[in-house]
């Protein structure tokens, strides 16, 4: 039990110290889980080919969805969506807390059918120019760097919640995998609402107080 929260403890250590990025920190996960792996005695052929198989099918699917979804942002932008998109919004009288409001149902509805990287790169290239000039003030942030992390981490949180959230939540499938056979996939979407619940009021929470959000990277970073 120990080895693998050494592993975590390693991995969120080099990011937070800045040793390593996001990405250069998942290759030394990988790596620990290995050693992991082979302290247990577990680490056999047919496990390290079928992870490679499982990953080659997952980063295969994600990137057929970036391609997707860069085509269809570059022709939007190209067709002036972005721009028709950032008027209307601002058009419609809500106020920048009222715009927030409103791009934040958007992500909950698409999280519910969509995967969260072509939400990503549907969604993010409109909403952030939007959001940057309404400016920081407007939401009682101090400086653009704040804004934008504060915006992002929304997003991430929200996209959180699609994992969860019925007809294609990931997790719930995963669950369904897992499950016994005599469990309804309608019992799992139930099981689901109050943890979905829960991760909306940490969404609220998290608009409503900036400061849970901007406080540990300013104690990290300054």
């Amino acid at each position: 039990m120990s080895a693998p929260i050494a592993l975590i403890v390693v991995v969120l250590g080099v990011i937070f110290s800045g040793v390593a990025t996001p990405v250069e920190a998942a290759g030394i996960g990988t790596f620990g889980a290995f050693i992991v792996a082979a302290i247990h005695r577990k680490l056999d052929w047919p496990t390290v080919q079928g992870a490679c198989l499982t990953t080659l099918k997952a980063t295969a699917m994600v990137i057929w969805i970036m391609f997707g979804a860069t085509i269809f942002v570059g022709l939007y932008v190209l067709e002036g969506g972005q721009q028709f998109v950032a008027g209307a919004m601002q058009g419609m009288g809500l106020g920048p807390w009222g715009i927030l409001i409103f791009m934040q149902i958007i992500l909950v509805f698409l999280g519910m059918f969509l995967d969260w990287v072509g939400i990503l790169l549907l969604c993010v290239p409109i909403f952030v120019p939007i959001i940057k000039g309404l400016g920081a003030a407007a939401f009682g942030l101090d400086s653009g760097d704040d804004l934008v992390l504060w915006f992002g981490v929304l997003y991430l949180v929200n996209m959180q919640m699609s994992f969860l959230s019925p007809p294609f939540g990931y997790a719930l499938f995963y669950l369904r995998g897992v499950a016994p056979p005599e469990i309804p996939m309608t019992r799992i979407f139930m099981a689901a609402i109050p943890f979905l619940m829960i991760q909306l009021i940490g969404l609220v929470l998290c608009m409503v107080f900036p400061q849970i959000i901007t406080w540990l990277p300013r104690l990290m970073y300054g």
